[in-house]
């Protein structure tokens, strides 16, 4: 059995869906788990929904609606209007979703934002499997919250494997299609739904494909597979046919566009391969991420992060950066929400390039002050080169002022000032 798991950008549109139904039958695959996102920006509009939830309700009906116009488009491209119980079932759907935001009184954003959140899901599968069989390709309609169990961590809930498997394992047919949700689950006690958090389909279906022992995973993407560098900002990209898990955790780690760490997990540990294919060009090779060499072709790797902070620490007494020092530092940059980047430090200093994702930076910098000698610098650029030779980081740096650089044997990092 393989898994093949199609994000909201192959299934935006009505063409989007028949494309996706033109992969299947080209790639002639009978026995198949199909893992799918919400579509196109469904996910952004239903957070609209969330905030309108707890800081505008008399515009909450008007958003909703907007979500359904959008998907009862896509309908009225694969259906007759008249033909099919899809619309009854989409219908439903939104009524389902317009009770809850009646019913509920709670206050917790993150329970609220995955009870609504998850609707885009629910209603991409049910119009996909519909079109399958409109298609004539016989299918089951799955509901994942019935199999992936989680606890009550809301929006990046974690997954209880042993109660999952055993659910897969006796709610899932190794034969024939079976389609369901990405990104959900369900928390054991009062079985209300959970997110994944950050990559949260890509990681469904590598949670499938390890409880059923799939042969593969393949994402599908509007790219021919994982390049060595984003083609926004670099020219001369390369296709990397073969990746090992190792480098592409790595990579990820770093920042790279390739596949989230958890996704990778329970696919190293059973060694099952991960494929990053184009659906516009289904039978291209596109990437392979698996057991052997590290990358295919031998090349260098870049990975560009704009709009970071450079903040570097001194005692103020000119004594050692001693371990409490830097215990302390980390505690507050967990608590400002600041996602470190890099650190360097020596005997009297300490420097961390943080991402201020949540404009934490003024109340974190009031805080240093008073224990360390402040500087930073905002704006910076953060680039992180695999297996880099010297002439490219020349090229990289040129014209620009290197606020810190650090090296390892793999790995070049460099802040730098445009």
């Amino acid at each position: 059995m393989k898994v093949f798991k199609f994000g909201g950008a192959s299934v935006k549109d009505a063409e989007g869906v028949k494309n996706l139904v033109n992969v299947i039958n080209i790639t002639g695959e009978k026995d198949l788990l199909v893992v799918v996102s919400a579509m196109g920006k469904t996910t952004n509009a239903l957070e609209t929904v969330v905030s309108h939830y707890f800081s505008n309700p008399s515009e909450i009906e008007a958003a909703v609606i907007s979500v359904y116009e959008y998907h009862f488009e896509i309908l009225q491209g694969l259906f007759p209007a008249s033909a099919s119980e899809v619309f009854a079932d989409v219908k439903e759907l939104f009524k389902e979703l317009k009770g809850f935001l009646k019913r509920t009184k709670s206050k917790n954003h993150a329970f609220v934002y995955d009870q609504v959140v998850s609707y885009g899901e629910l209603v991409s599968t049910a119009i996909v499997s519909a079109y399958l069989s409109e298609a004539g390709i016989k299918n089951t309609l799955l509901d994942v919250r019935s199999c992936i169990a989680t606890d009550a961590n809301y929006r990046d809930a974690n997954v209880n494997w042993e109660a999952t498997q055993e659910r897969i394992g006796s709610k899932v047919s190794k034969k024939g299609i079976t389609i369901t949700q990405g990104f959900l689950g369900a928390e054991n006690t009062n079985n209300f739904t959970t997110t994944l958090g950050r990559e949260g389909s890509d990681y469904t279906a590598a949670i499938f494909a390890y409880c059923l022992n799939a042969t593969s995973v393949t994402i599908w993407k509007d790219v021919a597979g994982v390049l060595n560098a984003d083609p926004r900002f670099f020219t001369n990209t390369t296709l990397l046919h073969h990746i090992s898990y190792r480098e592409a955790i790595e990579l990820a780690f770093y920042g790279a566009s390739v596949i989230h760490p958890k996704t990778l997990q329970p696919l190293q540990r059973k060694e099952i391969p991960l494929y990053v294919k184009s659906f516009v060009s289904p039978l291209d090779p596109g990437t392979c991420v698996g057991k052997g060499v590290a990358l295919d072709p031998e090349t260098s790797c870049f990975i560009l992060k704009k709009n970071q902070v450079l903040i570097s620490l001194s005692s103020l007494d000119f004594s050692f950066m001693m371990e409490n020092h830097i215990g302390d530092v980390f505690k507050w940059l967990h608590e400002y929400k600041m996602k470190v980047e890099l650190i360097q430090n020596s005997a009297i200093s300490f420097s961390v390039c943080v991402d201020n994702k949540y404009d934490t930076l003024e109340p974190l910098l009031a805080k240093l002050r008073s224990n360390f000698k402040v500087k930073w610098n905002e704006g910076v650029t953060l680039y992180t080169v695999r297996h880099s030779r010297p002439s490219e980081i020349e090229s990289l740096v040129e014209n620009k002022t290197v606020l810190l650089k650090q090296e390892s044997r793999e790995t070049v990092q460099l802040v730098v000032k445009e």
